[in-house]
């Protein structure tokens, strides 16, 4: 897959792990708040480390 395509997959899941963390808290399920934080933090790690540093070409 191209690096445009991954890094809307990868958008894509945060978006959805937002929207899933806010309906969890909104339900009160702590639990499954905190998964969906993890998740969204672990999305963006990944995504940051699959797409090349804008920085490194100075």
């Amino acid at each position: 897959m191209s690096e445009r395509r991954w890094k809307s997959v990868y958008f894509v899941g945060i978006a959805l792990n937002a929207i899933a963390f806010a309906n969890a808290v909104m339900n009160g399920s702590w639990l499954f708040a905190g998964v969906f934080a993890f998740v969204a933090v672990y999305l963006v790690v990944r995504l940051r480390m699959v797409t090349p540093d804008t920085d490194s070409d100075r």
